[in-house]
């Protein structure tokens, strides 16, 4: 069963929506209080959650463009532009919220600050840890209804769901990302050296580059052209193997089309049908393939009898 079967679009078309509506609060307590305290590391954050408010709204116009018909131009649709928006958003992450933060833990070092009213920083930082780990939460709640049985790394490794894997990507970023914040600001108040609040807008760059750097990297290959998970394509296999009309299955080749896949394959049918038995086998087993597969969008068998 697919992931968009699973979970669907409603699933994560929340996921974005939370997401965006909690960075949107956070960025602006953050600026204010980054602007009142003079911390480096809370002006850092602030600029993350903002960066993260643009990559929400990029992945929702990404989804909302995936589902647009097919047409002469793109007969295959539209579902790629996902990994297309997911991709601009870990450059959003890797130059907007990482590059940034190091600037500006750089800019502090050199030209410290004195930091007024520590708490309040400390206090945003607090909420902000509790809002952004329920987000994440949230979207792990979702993973967890997709994968099932399966271990979560196994997931991040093989899922084709880019939307989730930038989501958990974010969110995750954003939670160690105030933790450090909070450590750092805090250790600068006890010690009265805003060097500390520096270092700290330093980690949290590193922090968000690493993870935007991963997120690249997982959506690269979907890009390029990934086929079917390992289980959906033993799943195919096996339908098409146990077909009566079918002697062999000799190759077959996957795709992910954003949430849907195409299907190419070549079988060995069984002699003795002819060729309007053996085209009636053939579009039969199609419709078979997508009433048990339903992300199989496109399903294209052709009978040989070699590979």
């Amino acid at each position: 069963i697919s992931e968009k079967t699973m979970a669907g679009h409603g699933d994560t078309t929340k996921a974005i929506l939370y997401a965006f509506l909690a960075n949107l609060g956070l960025a602006i307590a953050k600026t204010g209080a980054a602007l009142y305290t003079g911390s480096g590391s809370m002006m850092a954050e602030a600029v993350h959650s903002f960066a993260d408010c643009s990559n929400q709204i990029l992945l929702f116009l990404g989804l909302k463009q995936s589902q647009k018909p097919a047409d002469e131009k793109h007969p295959l649709g539209y579902g790629k532009i996902t990994y297309f928006w997911s991709f601009i958003v870990a450059i959003m992450l890797f130059s907007m919220g990482g590059l940034y933060s190091i600037y500006e833990g750089w800019h502090k070092l050199h030209e410290p600050g004195e930091l007024n009213q520590i708490w309040i920083a400390l206090l945003v930082l607090t909420f902000g840890i509790f809002l952004e780990s329920s987000a994440l939460m949230g979207a792990l709640r979702v993973v967890k209804k997709i994968r099932r049985e399966k271990p979560f790394m196994q997931w991040l490794k093989n899922t084709r769901s880019a939307e989730l894997v930038v989501i958990i990507g974010e969110d995750s970023a954003a939670t160690l990302g105030l933790i450090v914040a909070f450590i750092f600001v805090s250790i600068a108040a006890v010690t009265g050296n805003p060097m500390y609040d520096a270092i700290g807008s330093i980690c949290i760059g590193i922090i968000l580059i690493f993870i935007s750097i991963f997120i690249g990297w997982r959506i690269q290959s979907l890009i390029i052209g990934r086929s079917a998970e390992p289980e959906l394509r033993e799943l195919i296999d096996n339908i098409i193997e146990k077909d009566d009309a079918i002697e062999t299955l000799l190759n077959s080749i996957t795709m992910h089309l954003g949430p849907e896949v195409m299907l190419a394959a070549k079988i060995k049918m069984k002699t003795g049908l002819s060729i309007e038995e053996a085209v009636k086998q053939i579009n039969e087993l199609e419709v078979e393939i997508q009433r048990q597969v339903p992300s199989v969008k496109w399903c294209f068998i052709e009978p040989d009898i070699k590979e």
